[in-house]
């Protein structure tokens, strides 16, 4: 009881310290953003944007599907271009070949001779990398020639998301539906804000203002960097890595290797100390347990989880379409009806959903199991729950494509009540508020069934049970990191507290909650001591959360952020990786747990897909992770396929995986006494690892590294172009996603044959299985 006091200070002390630092930097950011001018004008006095043109672009930009539709600073979708990198790339080609002219008439930038390409670069990198902001008046100043540059690439922007038939070809190749923004006004607008975001990663930022912590020698200027810190590569204006990052990436690596060190050194102490053996249980003690009316009133959550899961594999599937089609499907205009960008929107709000409706319901069913209290009104409640999270999921939806389909217009209604563009936080803000307040509610059912344990006896049980209490609380407090923007809140502010509630909320606190119901369940099992539980719990949250929370910082890097911000996130996203190493030991004690007695035969394939947690942890969360995570791999990867290699290894093959397996241990309790089909959860054990598996490793990873290489060749914009996307080995590589793809979705409906059985054409279970 002492040892476990004593990690409970450190969990404390660690997570005072780990916020406190997190919140400084938020500062930094918010201190250090790019600036939004005033007005934007020629040095003839020509106004070429105000700050109402770039306020107004953005909420435009946000009503047609934000990074659902293309990226902006490396944050989104990506099938259509980085609009930030395309941005800046397409003016400095404008200004090279305008030069060119006014040189030699007949001539093109590409057709001069190398010395003169040479000094022309040099010209255009002064041109584009000078800051001129005036703080005093909020003016950009820019050249003539620059304002000509400018004004050519906006009209290709104005023609692109009309319904031009000159960009209908590049429309098709981006999966961008017909009259995109039907409004002219509105799409002069939208290239107001790209033009800014492009500014931003052009612009050098001011001295003084956290643009290098990399070491220099005496008397030798800092190596100065744009608001993005150089991103994107851009050879033309010379965005390359600055020094930081090679830097901070270096000591990224020293601190993994040091982590790693220490754990392994900590688990050469540790083992083998163990305890006495004690007696397992001769049956299962879950056989016996009461089944109260809250607990039965869960199983609606997991059929809607299953329903969610399905849904997001066919939208997924026709997202994965899109980029070989581009507006049809096998023919048909899908886009005119479920364009890209809505398809993209609700396959990513249904991961996070329907996974999160499998450890909502989770907790509603662990809390009187665990304490075998059912307070009043308890079923109730979580019925009323179940009916508002319905509401909250067809109602955002429907807002979301309302919005997109350009029905709500821009501003406040489409902020509240349609499309936020902020990918996994798109929903409405009405929406988010109601979610917020499900989430109070579910924190208060849970925490009313646990009260009972709460308020008991010091046990090592009630350690547990009182991190997963306070897991909760977190879960539920910490969507409120979705509340912290409004529609004209900076950006670099509003990717801050959108990783808060992505990294925190779905990677941090979702990840104590599922490792507090694993060691309760095994201990309820009668598998552990509750002792050990109790320690081996707090501990792995204390390591988990030493890199988890300022590891938020790794998302950060090219938002507008300060250097400092950069070595932060380099140096504690490193040490998100170190408990994945030893990975491999939880998965053997979770397979020694799962044969440590007959009677767990019963639990076999929940502990299968437990260990499949463990595996993808490992290659998803760690390897495909770290390979992106550090700031020089991150500055060429960020929203190239290598990204979603990370995204779809981790969030299914982590968080899914984890889903799953608690849904089949609560299935245990409600439908225990029914024979199981254990062959449908064989094929869906195989077929969902397996298929991921091919997804990761015939596509996204093929695919992720030629966009890598042409990135570091040519340029973070020519990755992310229609001339690499739409060639031949490119279409070859998404078609080679089908094979997987349908490996997948035949495990997803076993899983679903499986529950249906169960209450359709249920069977009492007789001697066995």
């Amino acid at each position: 009881m002492e040892h476990t006091r004593k990690l409970w200070i450190v969990l404390a002390t660690l997570l005072v310290v780990s916020f406190g630092v997190l919140l400084w930097a938020g500062t930094e950011i918010f201190r250090a953003a790019p600036p939004i001018p005033e007005q934007v004008v020629s040095a003839d006095g020509t106004v070429a944007f105000k700050r109402a043109d770039i306020e107004e672009g953005r909420e435009v930009w946000q009503s047609m599907g934000g990074m659902q539709l293309g990226s902006i600073w490396g944050h989104g979708a990506y099938v259509a271009p980085d609009w930030s990198a395309d941005w800046l790339h397409r003016e400095s080609v404008e200004l090279l070949n305008l030069w060119a002219r006014q040189d030699d008439s007949m001539a093109r930038y590409d057709l001069l001779s190398p010395e003169q390409q040479s000094a022309l670069r040099g010209r255009l990198q002064q041109e584009m990398r000078t800051n001129t902001y005036d703080p005093a008046t909020g003016t950009i100043t820019i050249s003539r020639d620059r304002l000509a540059a400018l004004s050519n690439v906006a009209a290709h922007y104005e023609s692109l998301f009309g319904n031009d038939p000159a960009t209908a070809e590049l429309r098709e190749a981006y999966a961008m539906m017909e009259g995109t923004v039907p409004d002219a006004s509105h799409r002069r607008a939208l290239s107001a804000f790209f033009w800014w975001t492009a500014w931003a990663a052009g612009t050098e930022r001011p001295a003084g203002a956290g643009a290098t912590l990399a070491p220099t020698q005496a008397g030798v200027a800092p190596a100065r960097v744009t608001y993005t810190n150089n991103w994107p590569a851009e050879p033309l204006i010379g965005n390359t890595p600055p020094p930081a990052l090679w830097v901070w990436s270096a000591f990224s690596v020293l601190f993994l290797l040091a982590g790693i060190a220490v754990l392994g050194w900590h688990h050469a102490v540790s083992h083998g100390r163990g305890e006495e053996p004690f007696e397992l249980p001769k049956a299962d003690p879950f056989a016996t347990l009461k089944v109260t009316p809250s607990m039965r009133a869960t199983a609606k959550y997991f059929w809607v989880v299953l329903a969610l899961f399905v849904v997001q594999i066919l939208l997924g599937a026709i997202t994965a379409h899109y980029q070989v089609e581009g507006q049809e499907a096998y023919g048909y205009a899908l886009a005119d009806v479920l364009p890209y960008s809505i398809t993209r929107t609700w396959h990513t709000q249904l991961a996070v959903l329907w996974i999160a409706v499998a450890w909502l319901g989770t907790g509603l069913y662990i809390g009187p199991a665990l304490s075998g209290h059912e307070p009043k009104f308890q079923r109730l409640g979580v019925n009323f729950l179940f009916a508002c999270l319905l509401v909250i999921v067809v109602g955002s939806f429907a807002g979301q494509w309302l919005a997109v389909m350009q029905k709500l217009g821009i501003g406040s209604t489409n902020f509240w009540f349609g499309h936020q563009g902020w990918e996994y936080a798109d929903m409405g803000r009405f929406w988010q508020w109601f979610l917020f307040i499900g989430l109070l509610l579910w924190l208060t059912l849970v925490g009313r069934a646990l009260w009972p344990v709460l308020r008991g006896p010091k046990s090592p049980t009630r350690s547990i049970v009182g991190l997963l209490f306070l897991s909760t609380v977190c879960i539920g407090l910490f969507f409120g990191s979705a509340l912290m923007w409004n529609e004209h809140t900076h950006i670099s502010e509003v990717e801050y507290w959108r990783w808060w509630l992505v990294h925190l909320w779905v990677e941090g606190f979702f990840e104590v909650f599922a490792t507090a119901v694993m060691a309760l369940i095994f201990t309820r099992l009668g598998l552990i001591r509750a002792s050990s539980a109790a320690v081996a719990v707090l501990f792995a949250t204390i390591v988990f959360m030493a890199g988890g929370v300022l590891g938020t910082l790794h998302h950060l890097y090219f938002v507008g952020t300060p250097t400092a911000v950069v070595a932060l996130g380099a140096s504690f996203s490193a040490l998100e990786v170190v408990p994945l190493a030893y990975i491999g030991f939880e998965a053997y004690h979770t397979w020694k747990l799962g044969r440590a007695t007959p009677w767990m035969q019963r639990y076999r394939w929940p502990i299968l897909f437990f260990i499949s947690v463990s595996f993808w942890n490992l290659v998803g969360a760690g390897l495909f992770g770290f390979l992106i995570n550090p700031p020089l791999s991150l500055y060429y990867m960020q929203g190239l396929n290598l990204t979603p290699l990370h995204g779809h290894t981790a969030l299914f093959g982590v968080y899914g995986m984890l889903g799953i397996a608690l849904v089949l241990f609560c299935m245990r309790g409600l439908r225990g006494h029914l024979q199981w089909n254990v062959g449908a959860l064989k094929v869906a054990f195989w077929c969902l690892n397996i298929g991921l598996a091919l997804m990761a490793l015939l596509t996204l990873l093929p695919l992720g590294t030629m966009q890598l290489l042409a990135a570091i060749e040519h340029g973070y914009w020519y990755a992310r172009s229609a001339e690499f996307m739409n060639k031949p080995i490119v279409d070859m590589l998404v078609w080679m996603r089908v094979p997987g793809d349908t490996i997948f979705s035949v495990g997803a409906l076993a899983l679903c044959w499986f529950m249906l059985r169960l209450w359709i054409a249920p069977r009492r279970l007789e001697d066995k299985e």
